[in-house]
């Protein structure tokens, strides 16, 4: 069960199981936090990690971070995470830095998906969340 006691995330044993995230995500009311998908670039507007999709991926999570702070909530909070990537061969990097945040034993639900581009050309991955204020 997630810290926050209002998210009921479950893995029916019907599906498969998952890595790394839950098939079904409840929440029957409160305060969410919708958080816009967050690139790789620092406050001052300057990407971070040309190239190189680790660093991009630690920025994305410190921008998300920032931003779920901003509204009183946390990773705890959060229930779904879409991410975008340029090449899902990325996948394995993504899980590691993605694991330092959230709850490896109860995982939002998320959706992973593979691009032809995002909003800068030197992007390799762009992250959203929805998160429940406790």
């Amino acid at each position: 069960m997630p810290n926050n006691p209002n998210i009921q995330l479950l893995t029916p044993p019907a599906l498969s199981k998952p890595v790394g995230y839950s098939h079904v995500a409840v929440v029957p009311a409160g305060k969410f936090v919708y958080v816009s998908g967050q690139i790789a670039f620092d406050s001052a507007g300057n990407l971070v990690g040309k190239g190189d999709f680790r660093a991009q991926a630690e920025q994305v999570f410190q921008n998300l971070k920032t931003a779920l702070e901003a509204a009183g909530a946390s990773f705890q909070d959060v229930f779904k995470m879409n991410s975008y990537f340029l090449d899902l061969n990325n996948l394995g990097i993504y899980r590691e830095v993605r694991n330092r945040y959230v709850d490896v034993a109860n995982p939002p639900a998320s959706t992973a998906v593979q691009v032809s581009r995002l909003v800068h050309p030197d992007l390799l991955i762009e992250i959203e969340v929805i998160a429940l204020l406790r």
